[in-house]
């Protein structure tokens, strides 16, 4: 009989969701820019292994807020001489929805503007003229929201806030069965304030991907303060409570996590792209 070679997984096929959840709170300047300058590079580097890249980029809001208080900061889409919070610009029920995508990022430090997205949908997909741009735009979420990443990220991956089939799901169609989910959590203090577990937030991920611990991949960038002294974010103090989003990337079978306070991310994502890579060759869609 022929020795044939055991049969290989189908792999993802270049078909990643990537999930954002940034957090807006007052210092968050700074890395929201180090985010959107290494992040292009990030996808670009990924994309150059597949012949076909089919991606989904999603930024996903913290806050059930959505409001200008200035409407001096207003760019296309608002009125600099209008009165706050809207500022004369139309505002939707996802623009206040926790995990719901970001379309139109307002406040201080934010983009104040609608970002102009290809398609209908409130998130980035393949083909999109100019993903940089469009990125920078919705991940400039500013600096006068919230830190609740954790209850965002559950927010987000919610079946109904997903539905392909509602035209109202503020996620409409993001999170697809056949694609490998990247989450990316950017936050610089601990999260004390998102509800649930740190394990009913890997229970909502695993519920996402149909319990396929190889199916996602969480990726954190937080306060180093948790893991000792002469740290970057703090050297000459150490808490010995871990931060929840190190709880949760330690408690994924593929997470990674690293110092907020790196001056650069491009080697951080860098790093993890072979892995993201791998994942996705190896991953086995549902059914």
């Amino acid at each position: 009989m022929p020795d044939f070679e055991p049969p290989q997984p189908d792999g993802c096929e270049g078909r990643i969701d990537f999930l954002f959840v940034i957090s807006s709170q007052g210092t968050m300047k700074a890395a929201q820019e180090r985010l959107t300058a290494a992040v292009p590079g990030f996808i670009g580097t990924i994309q150059e292994q597949f012949s076909e890249f089919d991606v989904h980029v999603l930024v996903a809001s913290t806050d059930t807020a959505w409001n200008i208080g200035d409407c001096g900061l207003c760019e296309d889409g608002c009125d600099p001489m209008g009165q706050p919070p809207a500022c004369g610009a139309v505002v939707t029920p996802c623009d206040k929805e926790i995990g719901a995508a970001v379309t139109f990022p307002a406040g201080v430090n934010a983009s104040n503007r609608r970002c102009e997205l290809g398609g209908d949908l409130r998130y980035i997909v393949s083909g999109e003229q100019d993903m940089t741009e469009a990125f920078t735009c919705i991940a400039q979420v500013g600096t006068a929201g919230s830190a609740i990443t954790g209850q965002a990220m559950v927010a987000a991956l919610q079946p109904e806030m997903n539905d392909p089939n509602d035209e109202d799901a503020c996620n409409r169609g993001f999170l697809r069965d056949d694609a490998l989910l990247v989450v990316t959590i950017i936050q610089d203090t601990y999260d004390e304030q998102s509800l649930g577990t740190v394990d009913s937030w890997i229970a909502a991920l695993r519920a996402a991907k149909h319990d396929d611990d190889d199916a996602f991949a969480v990726l954190v960038l937080t306060t180093d303060i948790d893991v000792g002294y002469q740290q970057l974010c703090w050297p000459n103090l150490y808490d010995m409570n871990k931060n929840r989003l190190r709880l949760l990337a330690e408690g994924v079978e593929h997470g990674f996590i690293d110092s907020i306070c790196m001056d650069d991310y491009v080697p951080f994502f860098a790093e993890h792209a072979n892995d993201l890579v791998e994942l996705c060759d190896d991953f086995v869609p549902p059914g």
